[in-house]
């Protein structure tokens, strides 16, 4: 089949790099447009875009979806099928023109988690399994039919991403053989329940501040979960205090908010129970365990 890829972030390289060893031929690759990485730096290509330079294929950069220059050239590449991952939402008329339709890979078990951040919200909410799902898109965000489905658990302590890395070569895998299915109309498709869909809009920086007035598990999840970006944080001493990795800790009865360490650990106080916080952050010093951060702390010890 002719195919048109469109992907921009890192998550969409291995399904780039699966579809062009496949027989199937990716006529052209769309991206997002060069855009300075930094303030001084010069425009910088995606991911997507660079890798597509190194296999030798064709790219479309585009800023507007919905220019009629943008329609016109992908009209005459004359492409059986678009697949797109981690890109942005389609016009319509732009969804309707391969003849064989366009596919999305999707990283949840829709119609879970619908939205720019599926994996930072199935770890935030506690899931302990999510996934992969190719579906055919259509006018609403994430509520096409469903063409193939594979699921993986979520480890106690695993970060989303951990589960990013799983995810992108689990997913590749998985989209080579929906193309495989579509070549060969050889695929069933499963209509997704719209009464079970559940958010994963995109997080903020005011969204990731910690509240230890919270139980245990929910804030070891959403620090997990906000890992390693946007990353969960608080403030310690007035300065910003990021945590990247946690544990479980024991049922201690430490104050909210509280640092203490106890065997090696560094626990921090919550609602019920403590967390161990295995990978921290001070303001102005490079990520570390948290115990060589105490080593070094000589504050006032209350994360708020």
């Amino acid at each position: 089949m002719r195919i048109v890829f469109m992907g921009s972030p890192d998550f969409a390289i291995p399904s780039l790099e699966r579809l062009h060893n496949s027989e199937h031929e990716i006529v052209s690759v769309v991206s997002n447009v060069d855009k300075r990485r930094g303030r001084r730096e010069k425009p910088s290509p995606t991911i997507v875009k660079r890798k597509a330079l190194e296999l030798g294929l064709p790219v479309i950069e585009v800023e507007d979806l919905s220019a009629p220059s943008f329609y016109d050239e992908l009209k005459a590449l004359d492409a059986d099928l678009f697949v797109v991952v981690a890109f942005r939402i389609l016009p319509p008329k732009i969804l309707d023109l391969p003849q064989k339709g366009s596919i999305n890979l999707h990283a949840s078990l829709l119609p879970k988690y619908r939205g720019a951040a599926p994996i930072h919200w199935a770890i935030i909410n506690g899931e302990e399994t999510t996934g992969c799902t190719v579906f055919f898109l259509d006018e609403q965000v994430d509520t096409g039919n469903i063409i193939l489905q594979q699921e993986t658990p979520i480890g106690a302590n695993e970060t989303t991403g951990d589960v990013y890395e799983r995810l992108k070569k689990m997913g590749s895998i998985l989209l080579g053989e929906a193309v495989n299915q579509i070549e060969e109309e050889s695929y069933q498709l499963q209509e997704q329940n719209h009464e079970k869909a559940t958010p994963a809009p995109k997080l903020f920086t005011e969204d990731c501040k910690i509240h230890f007035d919270r139980p245990a598990q929910e804030i070891h999840n959403k620090i997990r979960g906000l890992s390693p970006f946007p990353t969960a944080w608080a403030e310690l001493d007035d300065l910003k205090f990021n945590m990247y990795r946690s544990e479980m800790g024991p049922a201690e009865n430490l104050a909210p908010g509280r640092l203490q360490m106890q065997d090696d650990d560094l626990l921090v106080g919550c609602k019920e129970g403590t967390v161990i916080l295995k990978k921290v952050q001070i303001e102005g010093k490079k990520r570390m365990s948290g115990k060589d951060f105490m080593n070094g702390y000589n504050g006032r010890g209350m994360l708020h």
